[in-house]
């Protein structure tokens, strides 16, 4: 259920019930939960806090701020462990800097995801899917 650098496998969440499903298939087992690209300029950090809070998985959340040096702070601030941030953002370096004083991470770009948008979660097909990306043993044999 990681990728090929050890981190766990990220999914793009667009809503508390995705956060639920995904974190009952995955069983206990390492998960990232990511925000749509550019979510922090559109929902907000408080937003997808309260989604990932619906389910206790803050800890497992990353924003993406896109190339909004204010809003990646701003999340850094709130707490968020690892947030995205547009290299191409003259204030990358900087707060870059600032989230490794934080014991944060900055990314550059997202991580390789699967987009919840694009699989229905009430299919079994899709919960398949979900559990394929994610590398779960017996993923064919989901209901």
């Amino acid at each position: 259920m990681q990728d090929c650098q050890g981190q766990p496998r990220a999914v793009i969440v667009h809503g508390a019930e995705e956060v639920g499903a995904v974190l009952s298939l995955a069983g206990g087992r390492p998960v990232a939960l990511l925000s749509a690209p550019g979510a922090a300029g559109y929902i907000g950090l408080a937003g997808f806090r309260a989604i990932l809070d619906a389910h206790g998985a803050f800890a497992l959340g990353i924003l993406d701020a896109a190339d909004a040096p204010g809003h990646a702070l701003a999340a850094l601030k709130a707490g968020f462990a690892t947030v995205v941030l547009s290299r191409e953002a003259p204030a990358f370096p900087g707060i870059g800097r600032i989230a490794a004083q934080m014991g944060a991470t900055l990314l550059e770009a997202p991580p390789p995801a699967l987009d919840l948008a694009r699989v229905n979660l009430k299919k079994p097909q899709g919960r398949r899917h979900l559990a394929r990306w994610l590398g779960l043993p017996g993923a064919e044999e989901l209901p």
